[in-house]
């Protein structure tokens, strides 16, 4: 038997919404839910201006909907929730107090899901207040001072076994270590990712001789070693492939019927950066997008690691990586390659679009630059669900969804 310390998502704990002196509104640019007892709550209000504007915006999920998801407020023309004030403030908030707010409102920007009987806050960056927390703090997991009263037990003798979720903790706590081991570059840490969801895939489906032990120990010693090192290093760079890629996502982002003005600010740095224009050719396109890389973009995240390594580690407790999550509660039958080839994706579309708008603001690209940019492009993916499920069929079509292709598309 062996003890895992349970790392767990404690600086969610000290998000403060700052309110209207935010510079986004958290009620604009995507659908509301409102579960079942929050609606229940409305239909009960007294006659009133508030009522009124309630009964006039609710509108009940078709179907059979989940009781999270039981109606949904209808937004206006410019996607905005029609119960916010003109000073960007909440009336039922203001007039009934939180107690009152839907689930969802209540709880953003903190994403909850449950394991094991216990409760975790991530947060989502589509927030700004949440994006500075979680990005630009160098000790957000050091600090996190009760993680040591969570001790979880596993049985390390089952060498056979070959089910996933009841070692969900020993292959987070090898997932954490993994992203923060600055003995490989963040595209390696990032390929190993892979490699591991690969190979506990096919635990499951008895591709492999080994059970889920065998697999997490020998993993582990590959990595302490390096013997994996060799194999990553073939793999090219490929500069072409990354703005292919990175413009199309930033396509699929850009294909909807609202865009904010923060991801259209930010799609349009990255294309400056780059050189973007009419007269511009893929080759000078390319040049611009590697001399961003090379001049601008390296030596700032070489002195400022813990920013992308920040965003891994959020995303991991987000989606409860490499589980995914449904409902807020992990997936019974977790498809591991998948949730990492979402993963690489995402980090590679924010990873490019940094790369143009730190080329655009050469030496003077700061961490006030990457949070904006973070925000803005989550903000546009984190919360559509149909923009992973379009990501993953581009991978496919593409034939991207692969160990090679996905790591083309993370070196430089």
């Amino acid at each position: 038997m062996q003890q895992t310390k349970l790392i767990r998502p404690e600086y969610s704990e000290r998000f403060r919404c700052i309110g209207p002196a935010c510079e986004d509104s958290c009620c604009q640019g995507w659908a509301v839910p409102i579960d079942q007892a929050a609606f229940e709550k409305y239909q009960a209000l007294p006659e009133g201006p508030l009522r009124v504007l309630l009964d006039e915006n609710m509108e009940r999920t078709p179907g059979d909907a989940n009781p999270q998801h039981f109606a949904r407020m209808r937004m206006g023309p410019s996607h905005t929730c029609p119960i916010l004030t003109e000073d960007r403030l909440c009336r039922i908030h203001a007039e009934l107090g939180e107690e009152f707010l839907c689930r969802t409102c209540a709880l953003y920007p903190r994403i909850v899901s449950t394991i094991d009987n216990l409760e975790e806050k991530a947060l989502s960056l589509s927030c700004p207040e949440a994006a500075r927390l979680v990005l630009l703090d160098p000790d957000l997991l050091t600090r996190m001072g009760s993680s040591g009263a969570y001790q979880m037990t596993w049985d390390d003798t089952q060498q056979d076994a070959r089910e996933l979720l009841p070692f969900f903790w020993p292959i987070r706590e090898i997932v954490l270590t993994l992203v923060r081991n600055r003995a490989y570059p963040l595209w390696q840490r990032m390929f190993l990712l892979g490699t591991l969801c690969r190979r506990l895939d096919g635990v499951v489906r008895g591709e492999v001789d080994r059970g889920v032990v065998q697999v997490l120990q020998g993993f582990s010693g590959a990595v302490a070693v390096g013997s994996l090192r060799a194999a990553m290093e073939k793999i090219p760079a490929d500069l072409p492939l990354q703005l292919d890629m990175v413009l199309q996502l930033a396509g699929l982002c850009r294909d909807r019927a609202f865009i904010g003005p923060r991801f259209v600010d930010c799609i349009e740095q990255f294309r400056n950066g780059i050189g973007y224009a009419p007269q511009a050719t893929l080759k000078t396109l390319i040049d611009g997008y590697a001399e961003a890389q090379q001049r601008y973009f390296a030596p700032f995240f070489a002195t400022h690691p813990h920013i992308l390594e920040n965003y891994l580690i959020n995303a991991i407790f987000r989606s409860q990586f490499p589980f995914g999550t449904k409902d807020g509660r992990l997936a019974l039958e977790p498809k591991m390659a998948y949730e990492f080839a979402l993963l690489a994706t995402q980090f590679a579309l924010i990873k490019g679009l940094l790369i143009g708008v730190a080329g655009l603001h050469k030496e003077n690209f700061s961490p006030a630059h990457v949070v904006q940019t973070v925000q803005a492009a989550s903000k546009h993916f984190e919360h559509h669900p149909q923009f992973l499920d379009r990501v993953h069929a581009l991978l496919v079509s593409t034939g991207r969804d692969n160990p090679h292709g996905l790591t083309m598309l993370l070196r430089n």
